[in-house]
């Protein structure tokens, strides 16, 4: 074996061994399935987010632009979508309804824009309402900036918390070494705005100067799972590492994640980025993955139809196809289970509103759970 393969091979277990992760904690294959995965929507490319409507019918978002209203097995496509800038990872990417919307009827959405004087695009939040097939009163809410030709990390999940706020991510556009750390940029950051898109006067930069006053963290990598704990109210986001050091974390007001001073990732040479998995005055993850399962989307189990999963976290996997079951004490990973082994890139996963579990699968469509008799 090559010295730098070693060198890379010691580091990956060295990190695995840390503190904040025990190394009996491995993925186990379930004794029995328990349930069988039923493709309810077909024909579908990259099904990036989800959102069931008060009538139990769904929004579906393609990564390449297009939203899809799923209802009583007819698929009907929406007008009048925000044009996205489709390039690598980014193009229209999340969708979540207003915590009121049977009010005020808003859907929010995350896509990569081209808006702005720079070549290129970023991140871009925006929200709408349904009016028959089409989108109207479309509202930019915030734009990141600069653009750049660059085709990776722009996140992006959205997420509610009981207060009514948005959160949103943003990855850190392939800029690592600049975007993570600095206030005064965008990318590598979790947001918090008001639903309107103005800023929470209580954010913890918004007297920060020059800091972007929408941040609420920061030192993040590329977030694309994100949630309210049905319990605490908290956000969780997980997030990509490089290669390992994919991370659980909860979304903590002004925390600084670490990235990339601290990360128990490699680069995917096989290089050491830092020696560094942990430093004062940043957080450790509750839970991380190596090797990198590159984690998208993720739900908590609050159903009864799940009985013997209530109260479990499910992470799709895009790396490995499967998705991953993880039982919580708390904050802290007790049990890792694989589900749906090589199903497919699992893209997102939601609870509905009838209790069913629902996976997008790249390339196939989405898939309902349903507990075998």
């Amino acid at each position: 074996m090559e010295k730098s393969i070693l060198i890379a091979c010691f580091f990956v277990v060295m990190t695995f061994n840390s503190c904040a992760q025990k190394t009996d904690n491995e993925l186990k294959k379930p004794e029995e399935m328990l349930v069988s995965a039923e493709l309810i929507v077909d024909g579908l490319q990259i099904p990036w987010g989800m959102a069931f409507l008060p009538d139990g019918s769904m929004l579906i978002t393609e990564k390449s632009g297009d939203i899809i209203h799923y209802k009583e097995g007819e698929k009907t496509q929406i007008n009048n979508v925000p044009a996205v800038y489709l390039r690598g990872q980014g193009g229209l990417l999340d969708i979540e309804l207003h915590p009121s919307y049977e009010e005020n009827g808003w859907i929010y959405l995350s896509y990569s824009s081209e808006e702005g004087d720079d070549k290129g695009g970023n991140t871009a939040i925006a929200r709408a309402r349904l009016e028959g097939s089409s989108l109207t009163n479309v509202e930019v809410l915030y734009k990141a900036t600069p653009n750049t030709t660059r085709g990776q990390h722009f996140g992006s999940r959205l997420e509610f918390d009981n207060e009514g706020f948005l959160y949103f991510t943003i990855g850190e556009r392939g800029d690592r070494d600049v975007n993570p750390q600095d206030l005064t940029r965008d990318g590598g950051k979790v947001y918090r705005i008001n639903d309107d898109g103005s800023i929470p006067g209580d954010n913890p930069f918004v007297n920060e100067q020059g800091a972007k006053a929408a941040i609420y963290t920061y030192g993040n990598r590329n977030p694309q799972g994100m949630l309210k704990h049905p319990e605490t109210g908290e956000i969780w986001i997980h997030e990509h590492g490089p290669r390992g050091g994919d991370e659980i974390n909860i979304v903590k007001k002004g925390a600084n994640y670490g990235w990339p001073v601290i990360t128990y990732g490699i680069n995917y040479s096989g290089t050491p980025i830092t020696d560094k998995t942990e430093m004062e005055g940043m957080e450790q993850p509750i839970h991380y993955w190596v090797p990198s399962i590159a984690p998208s989307g993720m739900t908590f189990v609050t159903s009864d139809v799940y009985p013997d999963w209530k109260g479990d976290l499910l992470v799709g996997s895009l790396s490995f196809q499967y998705l991953e079951r993880l039982e919580m004490e708390g904050e802290k990973v007790t049990y890792r289970e694989k589900l749906l082994e090589d199903i497919g890139r699992v893209r997102s996963v939601r609870q509905g509103p009838d209790g069913y579990i629902y996976v997008a699968v790249e390339g196939k469509g989405i898939y309902k759970l349903v507990p075998r008799s």
